[in-house]
């Protein structure tokens, strides 16, 4: 639950830097991350150590995924970008056939696909009229989605590795994340106020929630665990709301309960057909 709640704080705080350039962002948030492995492997640094595969698919989602979200939270509606992008419970289910030959889409994963996007639409839908700008920013949305369904499909593949280990993943993204600000974006100045929500980043959702999430799957129930991250986008989408001062609409509700539930629906089956 811990890592849940920070993981939702995620969007809220990255709305609230909307005018920070999103690789410096990633960046800024990923480096500090990195940093708590050194607590979590208890300064052996040999812990951090992976294959070259391991690290390029921990890079591959860390740097890809945040830098695609907090783009989308810039150039889109942040309530409705975060939404797009809490299709991956249910892409996950989607692409695991692609990942796994030996698994199979049932006609209960088409629907819940099917009804996923209808409530991906209807919250585009809800944000009013889109902008030429927020059509990337919903690209952008969806692209994180995409990225984070397929890190998590790619890791159940990889070799076991030690929690401090995604203080590499994080520490390597960062600099990756760093070095495209400097040569794309342009140079910024943050507020006191600012450096503190990076801060804050850094050590809650970009660090601390991965370390936490590990943990979790290491020694709880991996069932109620997954089904338990089903609040995620509500607690994320609720603290949004309140961060942004925008209303519920009812377009919007139905938007999120149908996101949500059909990753739940969808999921179910999947367990139960596993």
């Amino acid at each position: 639950m811990a890592a849940i709640v920070l993981w939702a704080t995620l969007a809220p705080m990255g709305s609230i830097l909307g005018n920070l350039p999103p690789f410096f962002v990633t960046g800024t948030g990923l480096l500090i991350g990195s940093v708590l492995a050194l607590f979590v492997s208890r300064g052996q640094i040999s812990k951090m150590k992976v294959p070259p595969r391991t690290l390029l698919v921990g890079v591959f989602g860390l740097f890809g995924f945040h830098a695609a979200l907090f783009s989308a939270l810039q150039m889109a509606p942040p309530v409705q970008a975060n939404l797009v992008n809490y299709l991956w419970p249910l892409l996950i289910v989607v692409l695991a056939p692609m990942f796994f030959p030996g698994t199979s889409l049932r006609l209960r994963h088409v629907i819940a696909a099917l009804v996923g996007f209808v409530g991906a639409a209807l919250a585009i839908v809800s944000g009013g009229v889109i902008t030429g700008g927020g059509v990337v920013g919903y690209v952008f949305a969806f692209l994180a989605a995409i990225i984070w369904a397929c890190y998590s499909l790619l890791t159940k593949k990889l070799p076991h590795f030690d929690s401090s280990a995604v203080g590499a993943f994080a520490l390597v993204s960062g600099i990756l994340a760093v070095i495209a600000h400097l040569l794309w974006e342009a140079p910024v100045s943050p507020t006191t106020t600012q450096w503190l929500i990076l801060m804050a980043i850094g050590l809650g959702p970009l660090g601390g929630a991965f370390y936490l999430w590990d943990l979790a799957l290491k020694s709880g129930d991996p069932q109620r665990i997954g089904l338990l991250s089903f609040l995620t986008p509500l607690i994320s989408t609720t603290l949004l709301l309140l961060v942004t001062g925008k209303p519920l609409t009812w377009l919007l509700a139905l938007a999120g309960a149908l996101i949500i539930g059909a990753a739940y629906y969808g999921s179910r089956s999947r367990v139960q057909s596993d």
